[in-house]
């Protein structure tokens, strides 16, 4: 079974209304080969579609909100935020030395993965959402 990773957000973010994609690389550090990514999907079907994939395979799987920016402040912005956070995450991992958590029980059943059809169809409302600013 491969690993599935992916932000925690509260229901209420915005990244959640953002298209997704997803990253499969390899799980296992001796193999090497170029990442595959797919999307953009909506985050419900790129969980899905994750999970679906590496519930056999040893594969990481990571499904990220994809930054649909359109200036060059806007990316250097986000670079700057998620340089932050990791400093920050930095600062709590060096905290918690004694985490002494065994995730191996935290696996969850894979979700039948969406169809081709329920993808064109939220393929149609992300096209939607760029087109409109990602107001909706």
């Amino acid at each position: 079974m491969g690993t599935l990773v992916t932000l925690d957000l509260p229901d209420d973010a915005p990244a959640l209304n953002l298209p997704w994609i997803i990253t499969f690389g390899p799980l296992d550090d001796d193999e090497v080969w170029e990442p595959v990514v797919c999307g953009p999907y909506e985050r419900a079907h790129a969980l899905a579609l994750a999970e679906a994939v590496v519930a056999d395979e040893d594969l990481m799987a990571v499904v990220e909100p994809l930054q649909p920016a359109v200036t060059v402040d806007q990316i250097k912005g986000e670079i700057a935020a998620n340089r932050l956070a990791a400093d920050e995450a930095e600062d709590d991992l060096t905290e918690d030395d004694d985490h002494d958590h065994d995730h191996e029980d935290d696996s969850v059943p894979p979700s039948e993965p969406p169809t081709p059809e329920e993808l064109r169809e939220g393929f149609a409302r992300i096209g939607a959402k760029l087109a409109e600013g990602l107001s909706a």
